[in-house]
């Protein structure tokens, strides 16, 4: 299951990663959220020596949500060596999560 990261570690943990991330803004109340549980953990599985999956609760860290201007949950966003790549607004399967950062791996 994806690690949750906030402000006091989102510099460290997505910023100054060495590996690429994949950040999901999600709510505990949203059902979409929930729904992309799965798709994801089979992601952050499948590609664990590749990338690191993250996960940011927009309830909590709204700071780091208005930061990236993630205006619905879920928003899937892309990073490499702490610069936006790729994002995806919307309930998302494991091909449409794999889509968001294949061309980069």
């Amino acid at each position: 299951m994806a690690l949750r990261v906030n402000a006091d570690n989102f510099e460290e943990k997505v910023l100054k990663a060495e590996k690429p991330v994949l950040l999901d803004f999600y709510s505990d109340t949203c059902i979409p959220c929930k729904r992309m549980a799965g798709p994801l953990g089979e992601v952050e599985d499948e590609y664990e020596d590749r990338l690191s999956v993250y996960k940011v609760n927009v309830n909590y860290d709204e700071a780091l949500a208005q930061q990236f201007e993630v205006m619905s949950a879920p928003t899937l966003v892309f990073f490499i060596n702490g610069e936006e790549k790729n994002r995806r607004t919307g309930a998302a399967g494991k091909d449409e999560i794999v889509q968001l950062f294949s061309e980069f791996l």
